[in-house]
């Protein structure tokens, strides 16, 4: 709910709940009411909050759930959390069909794995191809 939201949001970028209405232009109790789920925040104030957490509107009334984690944060504006995946006997995972959907993903297509010291990403090779690409160009000038 967009309570639980609000309350993490907040917390996460270390604001009072005095400081965030300042920022929206509304009374502490208002908000008070927010996080307390009395009341929820019209559009405009929504819009406000969703801005200023760089979130999208539509991630900040929803909430994600994963197993054995709880609730999770709101995922930046442009950024998302598709769940979680098994790690099969074979090193094999399954995409979800939703981000699958979103990102045009298709039987066949190649995807380059890359890897921090946290964890790994995948990307469309063509799309990692001329990121390459274009990298040599601008360092041949």
């Amino acid at each position: 709910m967009i309570k639980d939201n609000l309350i993490m949001l907040r917390k996460l970028n270390g604001y009072s709940q005095e400081q965030v209405a300042e920022k929206i232009d509304i009374s502490r109790q208002a908000y008070a009411k927010w996080e307390s789920g009395a009341t929820i925040p019209d559009l405009n104030k929504a819009t406000l909050i969703a801005k200023l957490y760089g979130v999208s509107l539509d991630s900040l009334v929803s909430t994600q759930e994963i197993e054995g984690l709880g609730t999770l944060p709101p995922a930046p504006v442009g950024k998302n959390i598709w769940g979680s995946v098994n790690l099969g006997e074979r090193g094999q995972i399954v995409i979800p069909k939703q981000a699958r959907e979103k990102l045009g993903l298709e039987i066949g297509d190649r995807l380059i794995i890359l890897s921090d010291e946290v964890g790994v990403a995948l990307l469309p090779a063509e799309a990692f191809e001329k990121q390459i690409e274009d990298l040599k160009r601008r360092l041949e000038n």
